[in-house]
C-alpha cells in the first residue's frame, strides 16, 4: 500500500522496519505519556509493545499492519490496526492499536492523515461493517483529536497490564462502513 498527499507518502511496514518503528516509538511513546504516567511504567511499556520479539510477535502472530508515514522521505508517524475476535454493538472490532506523530511533527495534519490511512486499511482487510476501536489513556490531549475524527467514547477502565501497572483508558469506536 502506498498513497502520497503533497510531500507525505505511506507505507506498509513489514519486520524488516522494526527498527523505523522503534526510533519513531523512542521519540514519540515517552513525549506523549511524560506528564501521565511514571518513567517506570513507560520504560515498562516501551519494552512490552516496542521490543524486537514484541513487534515481530505482532507482526507474524497477532495480525498487526504497520503503516509509516513519511515526510520528504523521512520517516515521522506509524499507526497499527490488529482485527480482534470481539464484537461491539453485534459488529466486529478492528482496533487501531497504535497511532503516534513525532512531537516536532504533530500540527501538520500527519495524524489525520494515518488516521484516514488506517480507515481506508481496515476497509480493505474487513470489508462488512465492523466497529474501529481505539483504546486511549484518560488524560491523553489527543481524546480531543479522536473525537473530531468522528469516534465517540464507548466505556472506560483500568486495564492491568503487569508489574502492578494500569492503563486508564477509554475506549473509543467508530462504526466503518464501505461505500460502494
Amino acid at each position: 500500500m502506498m498513497a502520497t498527499i503533497n510531500n507525505l507518502s505511506i507505507y506498509q511496514a513489514s519486520v524488516k522496519d522494526i527498527p523505523v518503528i522503534q526510533a519513531l516509538s523512542k521519540q514519540t511513546f515517552p513525549a506523549t505519556y511524560r506528564n501521565i504516567i511514571t518513567p517506570e511504567q513507560s520504560d515498562y511499556m516501551m519494552d512490552m509493545m516496542y521490543s524486537t520479539a514484541s513487534l515481530t510477535k505482532q507482526m507474524e502472530e497477532e495480525h498487526h499492519t504497520y503503516l509509516i508515514a513519511c515526510l520528504d522521505g523521512e520517516p515521522v508517524g506509524y499507526v497499527s490496526v490488529q482485527p480482534l475476535a470481539e464484537k461491539e454493538e453485534g459488529m466486529d472490532v478492528v482496533e487501531l492499536q497504535k497511532i503516534y506523530v513525532l512531537p516536532t511533527f504533530q500540527g501538520q495534519h500527519i495524524g489525520r492523515f494515518l488516521f484516514d490511512e488506517a480507515e481506508k486499511l481496515i476497509k480493505t482487510i474487513h470489508p462488512a461493517p465492523c466497529m474501529m476501536e481505539l483504546h486511549v489513556n484518560r488524560y491523553n490531549k489527543a481524546l480531543g483529536f479522536y473525537e473530531r475524527q468522528g469516534m465517540r467514547k464507548l466505556r472506560q477502565g483500568d486495564y492491568p497490564i503487569g508489574h502492578d501497572f494500569f492503563m486508564n483508558d477509554y475506549i473509543m469506536g467508530k462504526e466503518l462502513r464501505n461505500n460502494k
